[in-house]
C-alpha cells in the first residue's frame, strides 16, 4: 500500500487572526496618511487647482528634478559598470580591498556629503587652509549632483557586482569563439544580461534622488523635495504642499511601473542543464595602473575627503575638542537614540507577522500584504511626513508633534528594512520543525516562541540594527514630525551647515559618520555570511 506524504499544514490553511490583524494594521497605517494627503489636495476647487497645479513653477521643479535624476543616474552608471567589472572579472590586484572601498560611501549620507563639499571650497575651506589653494564653492545643481552621485554609487555597484558574479561564462566564450572582439562581447552579451540588476540599482538611485531633501536644500537647488519643505515651513498654502507631495509620489509610481514593464517576460535561466563553470580572470596588462587610479579616485572622493574634512572642522571647533562634545551634542545624541531605538523595535515587531505570514501562509493576500510594507519605504519621506501631519491634525490632534508620532513614522517608513532579514531567516528555518512541535501537542503560539523564534534570532537582530541605524540619520521625517525642542544629530548638522557653521556642525557629522559606518559594517557582514 502506497503512503502519500501529507502537505504541510501551515501552507494549506488560512493564517490565524493574530497574524492577519497586525499585518493589516500596518497596511492601513501606511495607507491612511497617503489617503489624507489626497483628501487635503482635492479640497481645492477648480480655480484653486488650476492656480496651484498648472503654474509655471511646477514645470521648473519637474524639469530640475528630472534633470538631477538623469545626470546622477548617468554618472553613477558610468562609474559603477567599470568598477563592478574590474572587481569581479579581472586580475586587478587588491580586488577585495577595492570592493570594500567602493561600498564605504554608504557610510556618508548625502547631506553629510553636501556638508563636506561646502566645507571644501572658498577662502576658509579645507583645501585653502590645508593645501594652500582655493577651490570654488560647490553649490547649486552640480553640488547636489556630486553629493548624490557619490552617496548612491554603492547601490548601483552592489547590484551590478552580484549580477556579474552569477553570469554563466559559456555565452561569452561562445561569442569569442565566433571571432567577436572583447568590447563587442561585453556590449552584446554581458550588458543585456545585466538589465534586471541595472533596473534594480536605477530604481534605488532614483528613489533616493527624488526623495532627497538634505543635500538639495544645503546646495540651494530647487527640486520637488526642497520646494515641498519650504512650502510646508512657510505654512502659506497647505493645498499646494499637498499637491507637491502627490507629484513626488506620482513620479515614484511612474518609476515602479517602468521597471515592471521593462522586466515583464524577461528571463535569464538557461535552456539546458549546463552547470556554470568558473571563469578565468581577464588579464589587464598595462591597464592595471589606470584601473587602480580610477578606483582610488572614487575612494578618495567618497570616503577620504569627507573624513578628512570632518576631522579638520572638528579640530577647528571654537570651544576646542573637549567643548565640541558638549551638552547640546549629548542631548542630540540622546534624542536620536530615544526615537530610533523604539522605532527599530516597533518595526521589527510589525515585520514578524508580515514575513511569517508571507512565508508560511503563501497566498495572494499574504504576498500583497508583504508588498504593501514596501509602500512606506517607496513613498518619499517628505510626502509621507506631510500625509501624517494632515492625518494627525484631523483625526488625532493630540498626537501632533509628539515622540510617538515620530517613532510611528520611522517604523512604517523603514518597515521594509525590517521585513527583509526576517524573511531571509524564515527561508533557512524549515517548517518541519514546527510540524514536529505541533505533533507533540504544542499550540501555534507555543511552537512559535519555543521553536521558530530562536531560529529567527539573527534575522531579528539584523532587522533591529538596520532600522535603528537608518532612523539615526533620518532627516526629512524628523524635521516635520519631531516634537518642539527635539534636536537630533541630523537636525543639528543640517541647521549648522545651513548657516555655514562648519566647525559647529562637525561633531554631529562625525557621530553620524560613525553610526553610518556601523550600518555599512553590518551590511558587509551580512553579505559575507550569505556568501559563506
Amino acid at each position: 500500500m502506497t503512503t502519500l506524504t501529507p502537505p504541510i499544514p501551515s501552507l494549506t490553511r488560512r493564517p490565524p487572526w493574530y497574524l492577519v490583524v497586525p499585518a493589516v494594521a500596518c497596511v492601513v497605517g501606511v495607507a491612511l496618511p497617503l489617503a489624507y494627503l489626497l483628501i487635503r489636495a482635492f479640497e481645492a476647487d477648480w480655480e484653486t487647482f488650476s492656480t496651484v497645479v498648472l503654474r509655471q513653477r511646477n514645470l521648473v521643479l519637474l524639469g530640475n528634478t528630472l534633470m538631477l535624476c538623469v545626470v546622477v543616474l548617468s554618472i553613477v552608471t558610468l562609474l559603477a559598470v567599470p568598477i563592478a567589472w574590474l572587481t569581479t572579472r579581472t586580475d586587478l590586484p587588491g580586488r577585495k580591498t577595492f570592493t570594500l572601498l567602493a561600498v564605504m560611501p554608504l557610510a556618508v549620507p548625502a547631506y553629510v556629503m553636501a556638508y563636506t563639499l561646502l566645507g571644501l571650497g572658498g577662502p576658509y575651506g579645507t583645501t585653502a587652509q590645508l593645501l594652500g589653494f582655493q577651490l570654488p564653492m560647490i553649490r547649486g545643481f552640480w553640488g547636489a549632483t556630486l553629493a548624490l552621485s557619490l552617496y548612491n554609487l554603492p547601490y548601483m555597484f552592489l547590484n551590478l557586482r552580484v549580477a556579474m558574479q552569477r553570469l554563466n561564462p559559456a555565452l561569452e566564450e561562445a561569442a569569442r569563439s565566433l571571432g567577436q572582439p572583447p568590447w563587442r562581447v561585453f556590449a552584446g552579451v554581458v550588458l543585456p544580461q545585466l538589465r534586471p540588476a541595472f533596473l534594480a540599482g536605477s530604481l534605488l538611485v532614483l528613489l533616493h534622488v527624488i526623495g532627497d531633501f538634505g543635500a538639495v536644500s544645503l546646495m540651494r537647488f530647487e527640486s520637488f523635495s526642497y520646494a515641498l519643505f519650504m512650502q510646508y515651513e512657510a505654512g502659506a498654502d497647505r493645498v499646494y504642499a499637498a499637491w507637491l507631495a502627490l507629484m513626488l509620489i506620482a513620479i515614484t509610481g511612474a518609476l515602479l511601473i517602468v521597471e515592471l514593464r521593462f522586466l515583464r517576460g524577461f528571463r535569464l535561466d538557461p535552456a539546458g542543464m549546463a552547470v556554470p563553470r568558473a571563469r578565468k580572470p581577464i588579464r589587464l596588462g598595462w591597464w592595471k595602473l589606470p584601473a587602480c587610479l580610477l578606483l582610488a579616485g572614487v575612494a578618495l572622493a567618497g570616503i577620504i575627503v569627507p573624513l578628512v574634512t570632518i576631522l579638520f572642522w572638528f579640530s577647528r571647533h571654537p570651544e576646542g575638542l573637549a567643548g565640541a562634545l558638549d551638552g547640546a551634542w549629548a542631548r542630540s545624541l540622546g534624542d536620536s537614540i530615544s526615537a530610533a531605538l523604539p522605532a527599530a523595535i516597533l518595526a521589527t515587531l510589525l515585520a514578524l507577522p508580515i514575513a511569517y505570514m508571507a512565508r508560511r501562509y503563501s497566498s495572494r493576500f499574504s504576498r500583497g500584504i508583504e508588498q504593501s510594507a514596501y509602500l512606506g519605504y517607496a513613498t518619499p519621506a517628505l510626502a509621507f511626513a506631510l500625509g501624517l501631519v494632515f492625518f494627525s491634525l484631523r483625526v488625532t490632534p493630540w498626537l501632533y508633534q509628539t515622540l510617538f508620532l515620530l517613532v510611528y513614522a520611522y517604523a512604517l517608513h523603514f518597515l521594509a528594512e525590517a521585513v527583509g532579514p526576517i524573511r531571509s531567516a524564515l527561508y533557512v528555518a524549515t517548517p518541519r520543525l514546527e510540524e514536529a512541535s505541533r505533533s507533540l501537542g504544542w499550540g501555534r503560539i507555543q511552537t512559535f516562541y519555543r521553536v521558530t523564534l530562536p531560529l529567527l534570532r539573527s534575522g531579528i537582530v539584523v532587522s533591529v540594527a538596520l532600522v535603528f541605524l537608518s532612523a539615526m540619520k533620518e532627516l526629512p521625517l524628523t524635521f516635520i514630525l519631531s516634537p518642539l525642542g527635539f534636536e537630533t544629530l541630523a537636525k543639528n548638522l543640517w541647521s549648522h551647515t545651513n548657516e555655514a557653521m562648519f566647525a559647529e556642525a562637525a561633531p554631529y557629522a562625525l557621530t553620524i559618520l560613525i553610526f553610518s559606518g556601523l550600518f555599512v559594517g553590518l551590511l558587509l557582514l551580512r553579505g559575507h555570511e550569505e556568501v559563506s
